[in-house]
């Protein structure tokens, strides 16, 4: 037999009533819907003999009295004096709420404006350091690469060897022509001695032998004279004749005498003549020292080595290349790095050397740099490209300028997190 069930209910919820379950014992109320300020119960019997499942109620068929039937057992409903209540006690919670939200906003924004008013900053800012270009002096084979990418160097270390043969034959070479030339430079300085002995004594004998042809010559000049007063009976002719001849004689030497004595006169012309020919000797020893020099020089620069410390990068040598002068074969990054940050021109107002930076670093937000503004480039960026712009020219369109800032780090650097050159960072700058 069937078990049914009638459900009166005398105030239905909005949406519809809902049935008990259909296991529900019988004689239990249950809450079926709740409407706004009302609650509906509904109590189940169950009519003997019939159950959802066929199966008959314990205890037999109920009496036709008993019919079963859904009633309402309980409606509260509030009046209108309830709902007001209920207004006003959540009232003050909600007024409480807004105020304490609205507070938060306002002491956040006020605290944000505060801890922003005196900083400055800008994302156009790198990590800036000193490269420096490694390139040959000489030409010829590299037969040795000392370093490999990225690796570390000190000052004096070598980097590649250069094929240095030919550079030995020209060292020996220059050695040979300089000790001739010293050679050459001793013996002029031994004749400059002698010759500051040797002119003015002969000067000095000159000046005798002209003296002596003066005297030969007064002699010769009186056995003249007395010959050619004698009688022709106390002489011959042929003695006069000889003195004649003496006395001609007398006069050729006194001449010849007095010449010497003119070429011998400028002693100290003679003696600065071999000076100048020991200074002559003297220039060519010095140059073929040079040339000594120059040979040991590229003999050296056949071992390149680091200028100073620092990172090679960019290599571009291998081992067996053929090199040449000004040729760029490495890139050396020093340890010194800074920033370099581009700041908008409305921005440098309140900028001054010294004022205190804290830099965030995009590759690394973990690592705390500290620093100071060092000084402010007396130019905008734009100001020193390859073609910088002609505002007296054309039409005049006003472009926010930005000058470059370089900003030394003080204190946070890392030596196991190395800044490459060009990464970015973000300077923020106290400006009071």
């Amino acid at each position: 037999m069937s078990q049914t069930a009638r459900i009166s209910v005398l105030r239905q919820a909005s949406g519809g009533p809902r049935m008990p379950p259909a296991s529900a014992p019988i004689g239990k109320t249950f809450a079926i819907a709740r409407a706004p300020n009302r609650t509906i119960s509904i109590t189940a019997d169950s009519r003997p003999g019939e159950g959802d499942h066929g199966q008959e109620a314990p205890g037999g068929p109920l009496p036709a009295d008993e019919q079963p039937e859904a009633t309402v057992a309980s409606e509260h409903a509030g009046g209108p004096g309830d709902s007001d209540t209920g207004h006003r006690n959540r009232r003050p919670a909600v007024f409480i709420i807004g105020f304490i939200v609205l507070a938060a906003l306002v002491l956040g924004g006020s605290y944000y404006w505060y801890a922003n008013l005196n900083l400055v900053s800008t994302d156009d800012a790198y990590v800036d350091g000193r490269v420096v270009t490694i390139a040959p002096q000489v030409s010829g084979l590299v037969v040795s690469l000392d370093v490999t990418d990225n690796q570390y160097v000190h000052r004096g270390d070598p980097l590649i060897h250069i094929d240095a043969r030919s550079y030995m034959s020209e060292r020996n070479q220059a050695q040979g022509t300089l000790d001739s030339a010293k050679a050459q430079a001793a013996g002029e300085r031994l004749a400059t001695e002698i010759a500051r002995k040797n002119f003015p004594a002969l000067f000095q004998q000159a000046q005798a032998q002209l003296l002596t042809a003066q005297a030969n010559l007064t002699k010769a000049q009186a056995d003249y004279d007395r010959q050619s007063t004698l009688p022709k009976a106390a002489t011959t002719q042929q003695e006069v004749d000889a003195a004649l001849a003496a006395l001609r004689q007398s006069k050729a030497q006194v001449m010849q005498a007095e010449a010497q004595v003119q070429l011998s006169s400028p002693v100290d012309q003679h003696i600065g003549q071999s000076d100048a020919q020991v200074e002559q000797q003297n220039g060519q020893v010095e140059q073929a020292q040079a040339q000594l020099d120059q040979a040991e020089l590229n003999l050296s620069w056949t071992v390149v080595t680091a200028p100073q410390d620092g990172w090679i990068t960019r290599r571009n040598v291998e081992m067996g290349n053929y090199v040449t002068p000004g040729q760029q074969i490495f890139s050396i990054v020093s340890p010194e790095v800074w920033i370099t940050a581009n700041f908008k021109e409305n921005q440098l107002d309140g900028l001054r050397p010294g004022q205190s930076v804290k830099i965030d670093v995009d590759a690394y937000p973990r690592l705390d740099l500290h620093g100071h503004v060092d000084s402010v480039q007396m130019g905008s960026g734009s100001k020193f490209t390859a073609f910088p712009p002609e505002n007296a020219t054309g039409n005049f369109v006003k472009i926010v300028q930005r000058v470059p800032v370089k900003i030394v780090i003080d204190s946070g650097l890392d030596p196991k997190l190395p800044l490459p050159l060009g990464i970015s960072v973000v300077p923020t700058v106290s400006v009071r």
